[in-house]
């Protein structure tokens, strides 16, 4: 049982109202998360946004969605690997790939070197040295791509933490978590 209020259509209000039909437009319905993030209108526009931001970015939607489930099944977010999954599937990914990514691998050298970044980026706090950011350069990303796979991270950072705080209920086609170890 969620720990917070899933904000309705109903009693949605103000921005909250306005930003939960955006999303449901976009989706065709209104994931429990965006009703969850809708006790804060300001959180709520701040994700929304993000995530638009994101879409119209450098990165690939399929890689953008490897870099979720990856840093998901690290934060254990049920919710997220979940949806990302499904996102990722849309995006065209593979159910194959979409669960290399879980464990941050692909057969992709550089959709690789991304997943490897990105979960260094979590493990480590942001705390990176230089031949890190070298080993993407050498995967091929320019600054641009580097910086919008930190955004990457920090949005599913983001989104994690309000699942898996909140407990929100999982509303997409359920994913096992890879065992701890």
């Amino acid at each position: 049982m969620t720990r917070i209020h899933l904000v309705s259509d109903a009693s949605a209000q103000g921005d909250s109202k306005a930003l939960l039909a955006q999303v449901h437009g976009a989706f065709g319905a209104t994931p429990n998360m965006f009703r969850a993030v809708a006790n804060s209108p300001a959180a709520l526009k701040s994700m929304w946004g993000f995530f638009g931001a994101l879409g119209g970015g450098v990165l690939p939607a399929k890689l953008g969605e490897q870099i979720a489930v990856a840093v998901a099944d690290r934060n254990a977010c049920n919710y997220c690997l979940a949806a990302h999954t499904a996102l990722g599937r849309k995006a065209g990914a593979s159910a194959q790939e979409m669960t290399a990514a879980q464990a941050g691998e692909s057969a992709d050298p550089q959709t690789a070197a991304a997943l490897r970044f990105a979960l260094k980026l979590v493990d480590a706090r942001g705390q990176l040295a230089q031949g890190d950011v070298e080993a993407l350069r050498a995967a091929g990303f320019d600054d641009e791509h580097i910086v919008e796979i930190v955004a990457h991270v920090a949005l599913n950072l983001f989104t994690n933490y309000v699942n898996v705080a909140f407990d929100v209920p999982v509303d997409f086609p359920a994913v096992k978590l890879r065992a701890a170890g």
